[in-house]
């Protein structure tokens, strides 16, 4: 029999974790701005004028090197370093504390950093990241041994060549590594390292390698990397800067000494970098590392729109604390559909500017060369056909299934309350390997579907009197497109956690399609090392662009201060 003295339980009869207690905490500080008042510092400040200029020609360059959003600093950090560094530095020295300054200035005209924002010693902390990297640059160019490794591979029987060939290969590793500490630095937040060291703490305890698998030494930095990728989004650059960390501790603060120790063994380090970024294992952990990347940045959301009351709801109100979630959960797929239709606005933008001008201007003289016949309707065909494709392709992108939200509450669930956390391993399994003849034939099954798929396409535009110009064309966007689509839509595929089942005629278009995308990642990795756009905006009108907008910055500025005289 029940005794009457006990009393009902809270409706909330689970406790909350102790670290998720200090995200809380974290976010609630943030949001209501709780930290010690801030020393009234002089901050960096531009010309509006002058920002307008750099602003609007960034656009340009962002639709012409078309890139995610949150990599365009990044890349904008990486493409000035090589400017100052590399192209600036033939013609004059310029000290860390100038790049830095140059830098930070640039950043701001061109709407990556707030005007008037960024204290002045932002220059020296920045001066010291750009000043430990041109040290590593000139004591590794010292060293024969990375040389020596890296050039072995390249196949040039030139000794000349082959080291030219490392030392460009060792110059954009340590730019690109320099331009990612930059960017660690200006978007540091302790809400979303609290968040990565809480998963890497869930992944750490709960992912196992079966006794057979010889990577328990790689296993941390593996999840470690995964989580950066999936969580915080981070390209290559920054797991480069995370893998380089992880072999050199305490590498922030390292002075000369350190530095020509790293320099001593950076042929060792980039190839354990680069290893580790292919590693066997990336792809299995990172399928559980997405899933837990969603829960975390769709509570994150949650928390930051109000700590207090999803606290309170946590501790005291399960249903309504279920019940938030699933409308910021819902909310945020709204919001990536949204964003997906912007995105594929833009894919269009960079399409058209990056080839459709340029094709559609050599396809008719092409036409006329080759003494083919002009087809109206095959030019309009493939003038309108990218921006069909990828309309239709956006507006088929299924919606998730209601299991998909139920296993996203779970997996919040499981982070917030202690009672809900996994008693059980995931324990992985040893990456599948197949011998050179199934290689072989699987490969062969590919290029037959991919030829099958090209040929059907051809027979079809030979019917409506395409001919071989236009079909080339086509065929060059259709593998574009399907790439591009392929690519936009990944913000949505992080979002579905639930795989989608497989059928008979999923099977066959995969079959059939996924070639396609395969062959337009391939033309769109390589066209964009040979993008006449970009190399035009970055060698001949970058710099001196730069160099006008500083010195009507300067002017505005003297123009500005002389006023300032005739008033006192």
């Amino acid at each position: 029999m029940v005794s009457p003295n006990l009393t009902k339980k809270k409706e909330s009869s689970f406790d909350i974790d102790i670290d998720i207690k200090r995200l809380f905490q974290m976010v609630y500080v943030k949001k209501n701005n709780l930290e010690k008042p801030k020393n009234k510092e002089t901050n960096i400040s531009v010309s509006t004028m002058g920002s307008k200029l750099a602003f609007f020609y960034e656009k340009i360059r962002n639709a012409v090197d078309y890139d995610e959003d949150y990599l365009l600093r990044k890349n904008a950090i990486k493409r000035i370093l090589k400017r100052q560094i590399l192209i600036e530095g033939l013609v004059k020295k310029s000290e860390s504390e100038d790049i830095s300054s140059h830098l930070l200035t640039e950043l701001i005209q061109a709407g990556y950093l707030p005007n008037n924002s960024i204290p002045e010693k932002k220059i020296y902390d920045i001066a010291e990241i750009i000043d430990k990297y041109i040290k590593l640059k000139y004591y590794s160019f010292q060293k024969e041994s990375f040389f020596a490794i890296l050039s072995e591979s390249f196949g040039f029987r030139n000794k000349r060549k082959r080291t030219s060939r490392a030392k460009k290969i060792l110059l954009n590793w340590v730019i690109s590594l320099a331009a990612a500490e930059i960017e660690e630095n200006l978007s540091d937040d302790p809400v979303r390292k609290e968040m990565l060291n809480e998963m890497f703490e869930i992944l750490k305890d709960n992912i196992k390698l079966p006794r057979d698998l010889p990577f328990e030494n790689d296993l941390e930095i593996q999840i470690y990397l995964s989580i950066c990728r999936n969580f915080l989004s981070y390209d290559e650059d920054l797991l480069n800067l995370v893998a380089f960390k992880y072999y050199n501790k305490n590498w922030k603060e390292a002075g000369d000494d350190r530095i020509i120790k790293v320099s001593e063994k950076i042929d060792k380090l980039y190839l354990a970098v680069s290893n580790q970024l292919k590693h066997p294992l990336v792809k299995q952990i990172d399928k559980i590392s997405k899933s837990y990347s969603l829960y975390f940045s769709i509570l994150n959301e949650a928390i930051e729109e109000n700590p207090l009351k999803v606290y309170e709801f946590a501790l005291n109100n399960y249903k309504s604390f279920i019940s938030f979630i699933k409308e910021i959960s819902q909310r945020r797929y709204r919001k990536i559909k949204k964003k997906l239709w912007s995105s594929g606005w833009r894919s269009i933008i960079y399409i058209f500017l990056t080839k459709s001008i340029f094709v559609f201007a050599l396809e008719i003289p092409a036409i006329k060369f080759f003494g083919e016949q002009i087809n109206t309707v095959s030019l309009a065909i493939n003038v309108a056909f990218p921006a069909v494709l990828l309309f239709i392709i956006i507006l088929f992108t299924w919606s998730p299934a209601k299991e998909n939200e139920k296993k996203i509450l779970e997996g919040i669930e499981e982070i917030v309350f202690t009672d809900k956390r996994q008693k059980y391993s995931m324990v992985l399994r040893r990456p599948a390997k197949r011998s050179f003849f199934m290689d072989f034939i699987f490969n062969l099954l590919y290029i037959g579907g991919f030829s099958i798929t090209i040929y059907l396409i051809i027979k079809g535009l030979t019917f409506i009197d395409f001919n071989w110009v236009n079909i080339t064309i086509f065929l060059f966007f259709l593998t574009f497109v399907s790439f591009f689509s392929f690519r936009i839509k990944r913000e949505i595929k992080r979002f579905i956690i639930i795989e989608h089942r497989e059928n008979f005629l999923s099977f066959l278009f995969d079959f059939f399609y996924m070639p396609i995308v395969a062959a337009g990642k391939f033309l769109s990795d390589n066209a964009s090392k040979i993008n006449v756009f970009i190399f035009v905006l970055d060698f001949i009108i970058e710099v001196p662009f730069k160099v006008f907008v500083k010195i009507f910055d300067d002017w505005v500025k003297y123009v500005k201060e002389r006023k300032e005289d005739l008033i006192n």
